[in-house]
């Protein structure tokens, strides 16, 4: 099943929380918008920026007028979270990307135009916001040597599907092992790879774990808080 503008807006990702069995609330569209108005009341002026370092890369979905990498001090990129869902089952979970406290992340950045904007973080938010398991922050991200303000989704250390610090053995199980309805992990860490080099970006511990997971092997790795990936 592919991830289209469509079936976000018919309501896929709702479906598939309902579908999972999963006890987790989700959030109404009620909800859900009024987090979109709540952040753009305190943007101001200009275009927002999205800032994208996992699916967002090679799967936008979005309506964007900019599109260039760009670096987020303060938080890394982190396989926390468990998939149930999109990319495993709630007896054989997949993994997917967060942003967790610490480091720095290089990704890729999405202008939108300002008078879209609304209808774009609605679509968003349908995507990323609907069973909160991040949080959206209003961030500060380096595009073009010059500093920009982005929607970034920072992982929700409180919610039940939060990984936290994963072993590396844990890690590549997941990501080898978990299919879900949007696909398997392993697709999307690879597609996340690939979308990165496509913006002159090699993450070395994504390419480094690359290794273990397309041979199903583990072994000692270093934190990817400790670098600027």
């Amino acid at each position: 099943m592919v991830l289209t503008r469509e079936s976000l807006q018919n309501g896929l990702m709702r479906d598939l929380w309902h579908s999972s069995g999963q006890n987790h609330r989700v959030l109404t569209d009620a909800e859900l918008d009024a987090s979109v108005d709540a952040m753009l009341a305190t943007f101001g002026p200009g275009d927002p920026w999205v800032f994208g370092y996992g699916s967002l890369i090679w799967n936008p979905l979005l309506h964007f007028i900019d599109r260039e990498a760009a670096t987020l001090h303060g938080y890394h990129r982190r396989f926390c979270l468990w998939s149930r869902t999109g990319r495993g089952l709630p007896e054989r979970p997949g993994l997917v990307l967060g942003l967790d406290r610490g480091g720095c992340c290089r990704g890729v950045g999405f202008r939108i135009e300002r008078s879209v904007v609304r209808e774009e973080l609605r679509l968003l938010w349908r995507r990323e916001m609907l069973a909160a398991a991040y949080t959206p922050r209003w961030i500060t991200v380096r595009v073009g040597g010059e500093d920009v303000k982005a929607v970034a989704f920072i992982i929700n250390r409180k919610h039940s599907n939060y990984a936290g610090r994963l072993t590396i053995d844990q890690t590549v199980q997941a990501l080898a092992t978990g299919i879900g309805s949007l696909g398997s992990s392993r697709e999307y860490f690879l597609h996340t790879i690939d979308g990165l080099r496509q913006h002159g970006v090699d993450d070395p511990h994504l390419i480094h774990l690359r290794e273990r997971v397309l041979g199903h092997e583990v072994a000692p790795q270093s934190d990817p808080a400790d670098q600027c990936l």
